[in-house]
Formats: structure tokens, C-alpha cells, sequence
């Protein structure tokens, strides 16, 4: 018994942790106590050396002194003062007036805000409940279809996964070994094609026509409400995509810019600083006590070759990379069902990151790859989280409307799932364009051959330390075999002549 337990050692590790995720232990907590079981199990068993844990400080060390997830409370401290002082639901309104002489303007106006929304929180549950309550009493007041106000807002919401400055893309590219800057740039034009596609298709579900008072009405009010948010976010894009700020950087300029946006216009008193403040603590301690967790059972897990075995179960895919890509697909679509990002992104990408780097897939690519994959699985009936968020916050029962006085009817969970299925299908077209097209996240050859792994302050990542302290990264990364780049010929290293009893002396000419 004991050698059976010692040769399957990784599966019945992988196996207990399903086990208690299933059972609603916290992720955190599951991770570390996998870890640390199986590691003295591991020690007592004499397959793993005593001196394993004391890898473990080190490790916890490493995340700490991690600059890149700085950002993360960053970012998450900007959208809650834009959404906290009202400045988001002023952005929504006066877009909503933007295209109000538009049959479905005010749908176009919560992809365009929503999309904003959940790129600055950066998480998919705060994007959708505060579109959910914003902009689906307006909605209903205003007599949308309840499928088309449903869908644009689970649509709009679950955008957080691919929309810069995402948090998502933060934590991505940090587990990845990728910059955050390329990472931002390799989903940029995803999410600019998946808006796009959002809005033509508000467009042609609404069957808009322009009329005559379009913009005149209401300039000064674009002016004075919807440009400043929309510059400080561009602006820490831009000093970001230049190389001007690191993401960290980026992210404490725009929570101190929508701080004083806030403070300039009179939306934000003390009463709403704390309520922003406790926020932001509790989804950053939620993110690093998640880190914590997946670097205890990582450690465990890759002193028993549970690497190997993850490596050895994918090899006996056919197809290659393209039978990987499809497994993974399908196992990241799955998993979204019953777990978030940040549990998927801890837990699945360290182990998938190996097999596509061997395989020579772009890790950039892969990664965005994977949050478009997991925002479909979001989206998708009957699990998807983004539906239970809004089912959480849209009318159960029917209503009086407080302003019109007029009855409203209540939002069905059957309408709620029927109004997503437009976005799905939009997702899965755009999942399949970037596996036809890499060069809509890699962009050109010279750009794919140059991507990869920096330590840089805006690069920086979660490294593993050796016990010894020394930091250990991995190989470069290829990306001839996936995408036919041709690689770039090595630099010829001259060889120095031995000395030899034949070779004359120099004679000295003077």
C-alpha cells in the first residue's frame, strides 16, 4: 500500500484537492493544507527531503516583495471611487443621452460603460452587480426587451477578463512569466473586435435608426462628465503600452486621478472613501491569501513530479499542440463553471504553462486565449457565474417604478439565459478567429520573436526561489513550431587557435 501511494502520489494529491474544493472548503485554505499534508506525508514516506520546507519562507518571500501585484489594489481602488462617487453612473447616463436619438442607445451605452467598468474593477461579480443595478431598473423603465437588457449586461460585465487595465490580465501574465505591458498589448485588440461586435450587435437586435439631435443637445455635458474618466483611463494605458510607468506605477497615478476627480466635482465624502477602502483590502488579501495557497501545494505538488504527470497526461493527446489547445479549451470552459478566475489562474495556468512553452506556443497568446475562454464559460447556461450574479440583483417579482409610477413586470431566469446566447455565439467566433489568426494578439514575426521572458520592473513575476535563495526561471520561450517563424540564426562564436610549437613567434620589425 505504501508503494502504490508513493508511485500515485501526484493524482491522489490532485484528487483531494478537487475533493475539497467540491465540498466548499475556501481555496485558499484547500491549496495550503493539500501542501502541507501531503508534504509531510511526503517527508515521513522518505520521498521528500526534510529540508523541503524550508523552500517555503523563501517562496512566501518571493510573493511579497512582488511589485507587479501592487497593481492589483491599485486598479481595484480606481473603479470603486468611479463606481462609489456616482461617476459611473453619470458616465452611463450621459452616453445613454449620447445616442438617446438611437433606437437601443441606452444598450450601446452599458457595453460601452460596462466595458469600462470591468476593466477598471477588474473583477467580473463587482462589474456585473453594479451594471445590474444601475442600468436595468433604467432599462425596464424604458420598455427594453428583458433578453436584450439581460444580455448586454452579463455581456457588458464579464468583459473584466480581456479589457485593459484588466486585473485578470495582471495576474495572467504575472503567472504566465510574461510582461504586463504585452499581455495588455496582446489583448487589446481582442477586446477592442468584441466590443466592436457587442455594439453591432445592440445595433442590429435594436434595429436603430440615427435621428436629427444627435451630440447638439447635450456637448457640454460630454465635456464635462464623460471625458475626464475616459482620459485618466487612457492615460494609464498609454504611459503603460510606451513603457513610460510600470503597471504598478499605472495603477497608483489612476487611483490617485479618480481620487481627485472625485474630490474636484464634490461626489466623494469620507463616508464613501471607507466603503472604498475596505473593498479594495479585502479583494487584494483575497488574491494574495489564494497565491499563499497555490505556492504551498505548487511546492508539494512539484517535489512529487506532479509537474511530470500533468506533462505525461497531455502527451498522450493526439495532434500535438493543436490537441493540446483543444483539451485545455475545453477543461478552462468546464472549470469556469465552478471556479473564478483567480482559483483557475493559480492553479491550472502554472501547470499548463510548461507543456505550452514545450510545445513552442506563444504564452501571450495562450493566455489571452484562455480569458476569452473563460469569459464565454461565464456566460453560458446554466452555469455560468455571470448569471447568477445578475439573477442575484435583477427583479424577482413584478414592480411599481418609483419615478413613472408605472407597473414592471419582473426578469425571468429564462430571459436572463436567452439574452446571452447572442454573446456567446459572438465570443466563440473571436475564439476561433485568434486560433486562425495569431497575429491579432502577437501582432507581426519581429514582434512574436521578441516576446520574451523579462525581469524588468514592468515584467516582473512570482519566481521560484531555491533553497539556497537563488532565483530559478525558466527556458526562453520558441515560437518557430506553432506559427512558422523562422528562427533567427545564432550568432557565430569565433574559436581561439591553440598555441602550437609551429606557430612562428611575431617577429618585432623595429
Amino acid at each position: 500500500m505504501t508503494a502504490w501511494i508513493m508511485l500515485n502520489m501526484a493524482p491522489i494529491m490532485f484528487g483531494c484537492l478537487a475533493l475539497f474544493l467540491i465540498s466548499g472548503i475556501r481555496v485558499a485554505f484547500a491549496l495550503a493544507s493539500c501542501g502541507l499534508v501531503f508534504g509531510f506525508v511526503g517527508i515521513e514516506l522518505g520521498m521528500l527531503p526534510p529540508s523541503l520546507v524550508q523552500a517555503l519562507p523563501l517562496r512566501v518571500l518571493g510573493i511579497m516583495s512582488n511589485k507587479t501585484l501592487l497593481a492589483i489594489p491599485f486598479f481595484t481602488f480606481m473603479g470603486l471611487v468611479l463606481q462609489r462617487s456616482g461617476m459611473a453612473e453619470d458616465l452611463l447616463e450621459t452616453v445613454g443621452q449620447v445616442f438617446g436619438a438611437m433606437r437601443g442607445g441606452l444598450a450601446l451605452a452599458v457595453v460601452l460603460v460596462g466595458s469600462l467598468l470591468a476593466a477598471t474593477t477588474g473583477v467580473v461579480a463587482a462589474s456585473i452587480i453594479a451594471m445590474g443595478l444601475i442600468s436595468m431598473p433604467i432599462m425596464l423603465r424604458y420598455g427594453y426587451d428583458r433578453r436584450i437588457a439581460s444580455g448586454v449586461i452579463t455581456a457588458a460585465g464579464s468583459l473584466a477578463q480581456v479589457v485593459p487595465p484588466s486585473l485578470v490580465l495582471i495576474v495572467m501574465a504575472d503567472q504566465l512569466g510574461r510582461s504586463v505591458g504585452d499581455m495588455y498589448a496582446g489583448a487589446l485588440l481582442p477586446a477592442l473586435m468584441l466590443i466592436g461586435a457587442y455594439v453591432a450587435l445592440v445595433v442590429v437586435l435594436a434595429d436603430t435608426v440615427f435621428g436629427t439631435r444627435w451630440l447638439s443637445r447635450i456637448a457640454r455635458r460630454v465635456a464635462f462628465v464623460l471625458i475626464p474618466p475616459l482620459l485618466l483611463i487612457f492615460l494609464v494605458l498609454g504611459t503603460i503600452f510606451l513603457g513610460i510607468a510600470t503597471p504598478t506605477e499605472g495603477g497608483a497615478m489612476g487611483a490617485v486621478g479618480a481620487l481627485l476627480l472625485a474630490v474636484a466635482r464634490k461626489r466623494l465624502d469620507i463616508n464613501q472613501a471607507m466603503d472604498a477602502l475596505p473593498a479594495t483590502t479585502k479583494l487584494a488579501a483575497f488574491v494574495v491569501f489564494i497565491l499563499l495557497g497555490a505556492t504551498v501545494f505548487s511546492l508539494t505538488f512539484q517535489a512529487v513530479d506532479g509537474n511530470v504527470w500533468v506533462e505525461h497526461l497531455f502527451d498522450k493527446l493526439p495532434g500535438g499542440s493543436t490537441g493540446f489547445l483543444i483539451a485545455v479549451t475545453v477543461l478552462v470552459f468546464v472549470l469556469g463553471f465552478l471556479l473564478d478566475f483567480f482559483e483557475i489562474a493559480f492553479i491550472l495556468l502554472p501547470l499548463l504553462a510548461p507543456i505550452a512553452t514545450k510545445l513552442d506556443i506563444d504564452l501571450i497568446w495562450f493566455g489571452v486565449l484562455v480569458g476569452i475562454n473563460l469569459q464565454t464559460s461565464f456566460l453560458t447556461p446554466p452555469f455560468g457565474f455571470a448569471l447568477f450574479y445578475l439573477r442575484s440583483v435583477a427583479p424577482s417579482e413584478d414592480y411599481t417604478d418609483a419615478e413613472t409610477g408605472q407597473p414592471v413586470a419582473r426578469v425571468t431566469t429564462g430571459q436572463i439565459y436567452a439574452g446571452t446566447l447572442p454573446f456567446i455565439a459572438i465570443q466563440g467566433v473571436l475564439l476561433a478567429l485568434i486560433i486562425a489568426f495569431p497575429q491579432i494578439v502577437i501582432g507581426d514575426k519581429a514582434n512574436a520573436a521578441k516576446n520574451k521572458p523579462k525581469q524588468g520592473v514592468v515584467s516582473e513575476r512570482m519566481l521560484d526561489m531555491a533553497p539556497g535563495g537563488e532565483y530559478q526561471t525558466g527556458p526562453a520561450l520558441d515560437m518557430n513550431a506553432l506559427f512558422g517563424l523562422e528562427p533567427e540564426p545564432p550568432t557565430p562564436t569565433p574559436t581561439p587557435t591553440p598555441p602550437s610549437e609551429s606557430t612562428p613567434e611575431p617577429v618585432d620589425k623595429k
